[in-house]
């Protein structure tokens, strides 16, 4: 059975029987010592364990693989002028992207209207956290210590020290020549490390939505209905026909090819909810299944994980225009435009970890007039639409990696076409 069936099965597995684990904690039938010890030893015990154990593995390789695929890449275009131009296009694909994400959120949002109707007795706490000025995003992507860096996982300080780095070493002669080549076999160690631990992922995806389903249930998506079918909707609009179009528009390859390989990444996404401990996998996935060049997709996949949020511009967009419908606030177009810009600048700098699109949704209601405790409305189904919001960001990140590779030629388009291509990650 292939890893991806196998993946899939434990995710149903894991959502069906955290759903009856749901109703044995909240219902009547079952005696209180019952619960207890499905809760304590079953819940909160085995798969929270085997759960968390998941996620550390996936983050154990998450600074290794950055570092060392960037270098590579950043050695290996050293000598040539394309590091400019391959920067120059990846951001403005990740920051047109988001654009439209948001923008196509406010308008459908405005014309669905997922707040009306919706009353505030249910409404609870939520604490607000600071967004970091702008000029401190900036100054705060140059490491002063990039070993700190690296401790704290800090994305962006990593990315730039492997860059320069890289470059470097393609300028170093010969030792330099001897030092990217043991970056590249440490490169192809680390890859096969991650091969090992997608062959025990079932068990860590079982874990994970067992728990959250278990402390959650189906019932939370009832309350938030408009706004949850909402957010999803556009998700899986915006995965399938944005990302699927300038495939089509700007290379001429089958979008139907990369959705296709893309399912054992959208499993990971789907059961993590974040793109950063779902990066070996997208850039295993981008290089070995779609034939993306190291040069490429080193660079692009990583700087994706750390900055394209589509799917959280999409959440953004339309939580803004609940929220607003829900207090009675009429947003004007400078509101709209205020809101787009916002989202789009706050992608950059954003961590890739579960959850933090609220962080930076208080951001963009307070440059909206709107009150940041309304995110509390939302809370409840949050946790669902990011898992679908992360397999967004991903999409866009391989998406991207394809787009950015063939138009600098270093996409080997055998692979792409191959369906059996690097059949482990299937």
């Amino acid at each position: 059975m292939s890893l991806t069936r196998r993946i899939l099965i434990a995710m149903v597995a894991g959502i069906l029987l955290g759903s009856l684990f749901n109703l044995v904690l909240h219902g009547t039938a079952v005696s209180e010592p019952y619960r207890g010890i499905v809760n304590d030893w079953v819940v909160y015990g085995l798969f929270d364990v085997v759960g968390r154990i998941f996620i550390a593995s996936l983050q154990l390789l998450v600074v290794p693989l950055v570092l060392v695929s960037l270098i590579c890449g950043a050695s290996s275009l050293g000598d040539s002028a394309r590091m400019g131009p391959i920067a120059a296009k990846t951001l403005l694909y990740y920051l047109c992207t988001t654009a439209i994400a948001i923008s196509v959120a406010l308008v459908v949002a405005l014309l669905i209207g997922p707040g009306t109707g919706v009353e505030l007795a249910g409404e609870a706490d939520f604490e607000v956290t600071a967004p970091p000025p702008i000029t401190d995003v900036l100054v705060g992507i140059f490491p002063s210590n990039p070993v700190q860096a690296m401790a704290e996982g800090n994305m962006l300080q990593i990315i730039v020290f492997a860059l320069l780095f890289g470059y470097a070493i393609s300028h170093a002669g010969e030792e330099g020549r001897r030092l990217a080549s043991f970056f590249r076999d440490t490169e192809t160690v680390v890859m096969r490390m991650v091969g090992i631990l997608m062959e025990l992922a079932p068990w860590g995806v079982f874990a994970l939505l067992a728990k959250l389903f278990s402390e959650m249930g189906i019932a939370a998506i009832a309350d938030l209905a408009a706004y949850f079918l909402t957010v999803l909707g556009l998700l899986i609009l915006h995965l399938v026909v944005v990302y699927s179009g300038l495939l089509k528009m700007l290379t001429g390859l089958s979008p139907r090819i990369l959705l296709q390989k893309m399912r054992s990444v959208w499993a990971f996404a789907f059961s993590t909810a974040s793109s950063g401990a779902t990066l070996p996998v997208t850039l295993r996935t981008v290089e070995r299944r779609l034939g993306a060049h190291n040069t490429v997709a080193g660079f692009t996949v990583p700087l994706g994980a750390t900055i394209n949020m589509d799917g959280t511009a999409i959440m953004q967009g339309v939580a803004t225009v609940f929220i607003a419908q829900v207090y009675g606030v009429d947003l004007s177009l400078a509101a709209c435009l205020m809101v787009v810009l916002t989202a789009t600048l706050a992608s950059i700098g954003t961590a890739a970890v579960p959850g933090v699109g609220l962080i930076t949704l208080a951001m963009v209601l307070e440059q909206a007039g709107l009150p940041v405790e309304g995110i509390a409305l939302i809370i409840g189904v949050d946790r669902l639409l990011d898992m679908v919001r992360t397999m967004v960001n991903v999409t866009g990140d391989a998406t991207g990696a394809v787009i950015v590779a063939y138009s600098e030629k270093q996409l080997d388009e055998d692979v792409f076409l191959d369906p059996n291509a690097d059949l482990e990650t299937r």
